[in-house]
Parts: C-alpha cells; structure tokens; sequence
C-alpha cells in the first residue's frame, strides 16, 4: 500500500457534532453545538487532520519539511502521519537558543515520532517565505532533493480545501460556525464550504488575519469565497497568553459539559473561541433560534491542559 494512503490512517468522519445544553445561550434562545473535530483522530486531531490530509497527498511518500514553535500542534501531527504512514519528516523549529537543551515534551514526541528537528534564529524563520531564506534552511536541514514543504501551520491552498469539508458537514445543522484562528486556513476553508455564517476568533493580536484570510482563499479558489467575518476581541492579551479569567472560563465549561464527553478544552484557541460566543450571545449578535457551531479543533498537549502560559510559544 502506497505510503499516502490516508485510508489507513482510519479517520472518524464526519467529526461528531454534539448539542449541549448551556444556560448562557438557551437563555436566549440560542442552540449550542459542538462540533467535535478532536476526534477525528488521536494522532492528528481537528484541523491538523483537515489541513494536512491533502498536503500528504501531493507529498506522495516524499519527505515533508515544514515549520513551527517549540509547542507545535502542526509539528507533532506532522511527525505523527511520518511515523504512521512511513515517509520522513524534518521540523525547522523557531528558535536557536533551543538547540542543545533537553527537547520539551512536544518536541520530544516529534523526535520520537522520527522527526528531524532543525533549530533556525528567528530572523531566519520570519524570512521562511522568501525563496533565498527557504533555500538556506533547505540547505541547513540538509532536505534531500523533492522534498515536500509544507508552510507554519499547515495554512497554504491545499489546507483551505480540505477545510472545505468541515463547511459542508455543518451546512444545514447549524446556522453560524465559530472556530479560533492563528493562521486563518481553517477559516478559509470552512466559509467556502458553509452555507451560513462563519466567525473567525483570532488568537493573536494585530489585525492582520482578514488579509490573510482573503489571500488564502484567493490562492485556493482564485477569489473570495463564503460569508465570513472575524471578532479580534478575545485573544486574551495576545498568542500563548491565558489570563486568569480565561483559565477558569476553561475549568467552568469542562466541568459543565466535558466530564461524560471527554471533553477537555484547550486553552490557547478553543477555550478563546468559546468564551468569544458567551460574550456574543450576551450581547446580542445571534437571532433567538439561531443554531451556534464551536468548532473543536483539537485537545490540550498532555501535561498543557491547564494553566496560564506566558511564553511565546506556537501550536499553529
């Protein structure tokens, strides 16, 4: 069987998509859904799955390179297909001054998993999308020849489309689909294939994900695509940062709905997304009857469930 056969990987779906019953939203007449994309599989979980499923395809059992902090979800899932599917991985991990110290436990299951791992400076890694700079960490990582690259995050035109699914699994069933965004593919996709509204809830700060949104569908689908609109107001003070209100924001919604669903809330993306729709639904901006999507797009690292963290690291 051909390395990128993904059927072996045995992916759950379409994800579940689970009605809970919330006071925060019936209270004004709202429907909460979850749409459970963390188990669409253990090893690549939620938008990973979605984001790299064509990806691996074009790869073909060629080696992937790609990028991510010293936290990524992206690297690990990456090196978790490697592993399972039988084709060589290498990661360009931010960060110099990582090279020499004991691996965190991320890193740690990316070099387990058989990952190459690559430490660059960070103004290196910032220049990653100009074709000099790629062809130095190219060169660094020593890739053989017909590698396959994949960008941070796993967002290029590839992941939106195979985002496009999740919009079409929620079409009809809901009536606006939420996710957290960090690089904006997800999103990209997910409007493309939604027959309603989809809501973006940025992690980061600095108002630049509408414009790679748009660029993103742009290179997928030679133009705009869906009815989608993104809400900056709940990055929680900025990318890897859970202030003290987030976390038992976090703590109250698991101990609410995740005891007999197994569901545990990851705290950098998810648990902002689903704060960022209580603040909305109290406020307002959905009709009485409207059918709300949080889109679950993966579950804490073991050990990272709880918690604030400060430290500039990166699950993209």
């Amino acid at each position: 069987m051909n390395a990128f056969d993904l059927s072996r990987l045995r992916p759950r779906l379409p994800s579940p998509l689970e009605p809970v019953e919330d006071e925060r939203f019936t209270r004004y007449g709202l429907r909460l859904l979850l749409k459970r994309d963390d188990l669409i599989h253990p090893a690549l979980p939620g938008n990973k799955w979605r984001k790299l499923a064509l990806n691996l395809a074009e790869a073909a059992g060629r080696p992937v390179l790609t990028f991510g902090g010293a936290y990524s979800n992206h690297l690990r899932a990456t090196a978790a297909a490697g592993r399972l599917l039988g084709f060589p991985t290498i990661g360009v991990v931010r960060g110099e001054e990582l090279a020499g110290r004991p691996p965190n436990p991320s890193l740690a299951r990316c070099a387990a998993d058989g990952m190459r791992l690559v430490f660059v400076d960070r103004a290196t890694y910032r220049a990653k999308g100009e074709p000099e700079a790629l062809a130095r960490i190219l060169a660094l990582a020593g890739a053989p020849e017909g590698t396959y690259v994949v960008p941070e995050g796993g967002s290029n035109a590839l992941a939106v489309r195979g985002c496009v699914e999740l919009g079409r699994e929620l079409s009809g069933r809901a009536d606006v689909a939420a996710v957290a965004c960090g690089t904006g593919g997800t999103l990209a996709g997910l409007a493309a294939g939604f027959e309603g509204r989809a809501l973006g809830v940025p992690v980061l700060r600095g108002g630049f994900l509408g414009a790679e949104v748009r660029a993103l569908q742009e290179a997928a689908f030679g133009g705009p695509r869906g009815d989608w609109s993104l809400d900056e107001r709940f990055h929680g003070g900025g990318y890897a940062r859970v202030p003290a209100a987030l976390e038992e924001f976090a703590q109250d919604f698991e101990a609410r709905h995740g005891i007999w669903r197994g569901l545990a809330i990851e705290r950098l993306y998810v648990a902002k997304m689903l704060d960022g729709l209580v603040t909305l639904a109290s406020e307002g901006a959905f009709a009485p009857g409207t059918r709300v999507a949080a889109v679950i797009t993966g579950a804490p690292e073991p050990g990272h469930a709880a918690g604030a963290r400060t430290q500039a690291v990166s699950s993209r």
